[in-house]
C-alpha cells in the first residue's frame, strides 16, 4: 500500500495526519505529505484516506 497525497486538492484539513501520524504530516505549506508509507499500519493509512473531505489521498 502506497498512499500518494495530490497537493492540489489537498485543503489542508489535517485528519490523515491525525489518523496516521507516522505516514503523513503537514508540510510548510500547509498540505498533507507522506513522510512514511508504511508509517502506519494499512487500516489506519485506509481510514487517513477515506477521510480526506476532498479525497487527495489515493492508494497504489
Amino acid at each position: 500500500m502506497n498512499p500518494i497525497v495530490d497537493k492540489e486538492k489537498c485543503i489542508g484539513c489535517g485528519t490523515c495526519v491525525a489518523l496516521a501520524s507516522n505516514t503523513f504530516k503537514m508540510d510548510d505549506d500547509g498540505k498533507a505529505i507522506v513522510i512514511d508509507p508504511k508509517g502506519d499500519d494499512d487500516d489506519m493509512i485506509q481510514m487517513g484516506c477515506d477521510s480526506c473531505p476532498t479525497q487527495a489521498i489515493t492508494l497504489e
